[in-house]
């Protein structure tokens, strides 16, 4: 697989990278998996991981490598780190809101984030939404931060009225 960039993230999973990795790419459109890696004999005193099972995957979305790795249950994710998507429409949002969102987390859902069913945060943005609440007249800014605020899957339609001020 050839490296589009010098910076790509690298997810640490207990047990699951490779069926992440698939869950992963089935979602996103021009994706695929890459190489995967296996553990060996060596250094099985540190990484407690049967000779064979997978190490790593290797995998794009929508052109962007990412790395996934069975490290095992020492680290959990957090809302800390987080993978936007931008979306140019409603429809757009809610593929990507109700794709990844599948077996995740529901109480973890506010204001366009959510969580996957791995414990991987995930933010599906509207393309206008940072727009709209950095827009320079207050007002409109603050009417679209407030509308974000109450939703969990953001509404285009219903952040434009907000921001519009007609309610």
């Amino acid at each position: 697989m050839k490296q589009a960039q010098k910076i790509a993230p690298c997810l640490w999973f207990d047990n699951h990278a490779e069926e992440a990795a698939k869950f992963y790419t089935g979602i996103f459109k021009n994706s695929r998996i890459g190489k995967v890696s296996r553990y060996g004999e060596a250094g099985r005193d540190i990484h407690h991981r049967p000779a064979g099972s997978v190490m790593t995957v290797e995998f794009e979305l929508n052109g962007q490598p990412f790395t996934v790795l069975n490290g095992g249950p020492v680290f959990k994710f957090s809302e800390a780190i987080s993978l936007q998507v931008m979306c140019e429409t409603q429809e757009e949002v809610d593929y990507f809101w109700d794709k990844p969102s599948a077996g995740g987390d529901k109480s973890a859902q506010v204001c366009g984030w959510l969580k996957d069913r791995y414990g991987v945060s995930w933010q599906v943005v509207p393309t206008v939404l940072p727009e709209m609440v950095g827009d320079p007249d207050s007002q409109k800014s603050q009417r679209a931060m407030e509308a974000m605020l109450h939703m969990k899957k953001i509404d285009i339609a219903a952040l434009e009225r907000a921001y519009a001020g007609s309610h």
